[in-house]
């Protein structure tokens, strides 16, 4: 037997080495093959538990990588999640922090990844496999089974977890993660814990494991029977819906999408992950749908016969929580993933979306299946009204207390008034949003995450190129905006990129701000001040709730239940960004507006535009519903007449 030739390496250089090899290879939109590295490079944040054995890991085996240094590990972590998205799942960051706080601040980004179902790579320094320091530096003890650490968490936010106890174990536990990070079915965050102790040891790994390794992201076929069973539920369509989910970025179908909906003259709504697979100007593109969405795609959901989903984890946004659709509309399911196929109640076509799309097609052209002329004059006058009630949120004004125009959420009228006498500033939230889509460039890439924002920005943005509109709402996770934004001018560094972001959001986190000013990476953070957690606050009250907690004035003195009436807090969030050495502006006026955003554009270095916006301003709901906990018994008339809304809504929903 050929004796195997092996080379001595400690557990983190042999980490490093693998990283180093992997590829993936694909189809793109194009119809061209692609091969490529598949780790573009680490985000670090050092500390004890990675700084020693890790880092030399890095030292002596980094080639092609690039390292950049985070500032806050949630922070780091999102910046990644951003890239990820952006590129399409095709190329990844990894992130590695110290043991401990640093490894848990790195959960929450994992859940976000993990709900968008977008790779990345978590590598946290872990307490010592040997146990004889314990208790160490950061670690927490558990009595009952000193086999778990903190890190344990991660097992309920990754699709797959490892923790490397012996240095032998790289080679399975990267194997697996590299198995499920490529997989377009069911990748997330994959965690890989390293004990201190064990990123030093050494083993003679096997030469042949450090080879290029390509893995292919293959394109599903669709079987024969699921195409035969979608095509019987599709050709009897009165009035079909096509939704355009994530997956038809993520499969890079936008082309086959757009064909698809051409050739049978099928409508489509976008979720917020599908939204700008197709530009806004299509003739058969009724923009946003689900609770955030915008009054055509949700006016043509009520009526549908038949919805099509495609790339859609179809979360209770896009159904407005099961209620959107007729209780006896029928649903076919496009997804490479089984579990999602499956929802609704669906015909499933497990499967590629180009795929599966072209062959359905094949069958339906067979046919001679086409909508009819009713339908097209029914799309092109939800269309026109769509169009006339963006153009009319464009240009809100507020006049004064007795002609509120922006008919918006206005049932606290008295913040709008209040915001108003202690600020002087008197923007409209969609006025300014409307401003901005406006005067970016085509290609520029916003990013969003939480707050009003990604309910104005899915009824009312238009994106005029493809992949420009990132938005994370699987999880919606306040913080991610600034850092999405530095790992999506990562992905695509020849565009502008926007980070839309409530004060409420930048508050939480902004630490890769810094980031992108040390690296040489310009964003542009559009920071919508409105002095409170609005979205939050508007759900708060319109279910009878009093104001608590959710707007950002001073507590008066003796109040002590979380009613906050006092001055509107006026912070200075262009003050802060000049001190990371941004370019900044404070914006109170339209005109003041437009400058900065056109002066914003000449800067090479990132730029924060501090925006004062009135409250209560973002748009409403349109034709959708949103199911929340509101109390089934209540002494407040307010909160019973909200009760039963949520129960009237209920009985008209579908329960599965």
């Amino acid at each position: 037997m050929k004796h195997m030739e092996t080379v001595r390496l400690t557990a983190s250089q042999a980490l490093v080495r693998f990283l180093e090899n992997q590829y993936v290879s694909y189809i793109d939109m194009d119809g061209k093959e692609v091969e490529h590295k598949f780790v573009k490079g680490i985000f670090m944040l050092p500390g004890h538990g990675n700084v020693v054995g890790f880092c030399n890991g890095v030292e002596q085996e980094l080639k092609d990588m690039i390292v950049y240094q985070g500032k806050n590990e949630q922070g780091m972590a999102l910046a990644a999640v951003g890239f990820a998205k952006q590129s399409r799942r095709k190329q990844i960051f990894a992130c590695t922090s110290s043991v401990g706080p640093g490894a848990c601040n790195m959960v929450t980004a994992a859940a976000t990844a993990t709900a968008n179902n977008i790779p990345v790579l978590i590598l946290p320094g872990d307490i010592y496999a040997s146990r004889q320091p314990d208790p160490v530096l950061q670690q927490m003890e558990q009595p009952q089974n000193l086999s778990i650490s903190a890190h344990d968490a991660f097992q309920a936010v990754t699709k797959y977890w490892g923790r490397i106890n012996r240095p032998e174990q790289v080679m399975t536990d990267m194997i697996s993660a590299m198995r499920v990070l490529t997989d377009t079915a069911n990748t997330g965050a994959v965690a890989i814990s390293l004990p201190q102790d064990v990123q030093a040891e050494a083993y003679d790994y096997p030469v042949d494991f450090f080879q290029k390794r390509v893995w292919r992201i293959d394109r599903r076929p669709a079987t024969k029977y699921a195409v035969d069973k979608a095509v019987e539920v599709i050709k009897n369509a009165k009035k079909p819906l096509l939704i355009c989910g994530g997956g038809v970025r993520y499969a890079e179908a936008h082309k086959v999408f757009k064909k698809f909906a051409e050739d049978f003259g099928i409508a489509f709504g976008e979720t917020q992950a599908g939204k700008s697979a197709v530009e806004w100007t299509h003739e058969l593109n009724l923009g946003g749908l689900g609770t955030t969405g915008g009054i055509a795609a949700n006016k043509l959901a009520h009526e549908a016969d038949v919805v099509i989903g495609v790339g859609t984890r179809y979360t209770d946004f896009t159904t407005a929580s099961k209620w959107l659709y007729r209780t006896d509309a029928k649903f076919v399911n496009i997804n490479p993933s089984d579990f999602q196929a499956y929802k609704m109640d669906a015909t499933p076509v497990v499967a590629d979306a180009n795929e599966a799309l072209t062959a359905i097609g094949d069958a339906l052209h067979q046919l001679g299946y086409h909508t009819d002329d009713a339908y097209k004059a029914e799309v092109a006058a939800l269309r026109k009204e769509w169009f006339t009630e963006v153009e009319r949120l464009d240009n809100c004004k507020y006049t004064g207390k007795d002609s509120f125009t922006p008919e918006c959420n206005d049932d606290n009228r008295g913040a709008v008034e209040k915001y108003i006498e202690d600020t002087g500033c008197d923007l409209c939230q969609t006025t300014v949003l409307g401003a901005i889509n406006h005067l970016i460039d085509d290609n520029a890439i916003v990013c969003a995450a939480a707050g009003s924002l990604p309910g104005d920005m899915q009824g009312l943005w238009r994106a005029r190129k493809v992949n420009t509109y990132h938005m994370e709402y699987g999880y919606s996770c306040m913080g991610y905006e600034v850092a999405s934004a530095l790992g999506a001018k990562l992905a695509c560094p020849d565009q502008e990129v926007y980070a839309m972001c409530g004060d409420g959001s930048f508050d939480m986190l902004h630490s890769e701000l810094i980031t992108s000013v040390q690296i040489g990476k310009k964003i542009n953070v559009m920071l919508f001040d409105n002095a409170s957690y609005g979205c939050i606050n508007n759900l708060q009250v319109s279910n009878g709730n009093a104001s608590i907690t959710t707007e950002k004035n001073m507590l008066e003195e003796g109040v002590t239940n979380g009613v906050h009436k006092g001055k509107v807090m006026q912070i200075d969030y262009a003050a802060i960004g000049a001190a990371y050495g941004c370019k900044t502006y404070t914006v109170k006026t339209m005109e003041e507006l437009k400058a900065a955003i056109e002066d914003a554009k000449k800067q090479s270095v990132s730029t924060l535009i501090d925006m004062k916006v009135l409250p209560k301003t973002m748009s409403a709901g349109y034709e959708a519903w949103w199911r929340v906990g509101v109390a089934e018994v209540s002494q407040k008339p307010e909160v019973q007449a909200a009760r039963k809304r949520i129960e009237d809504h209920l009985y008209e929903s579908r329960h599965y």
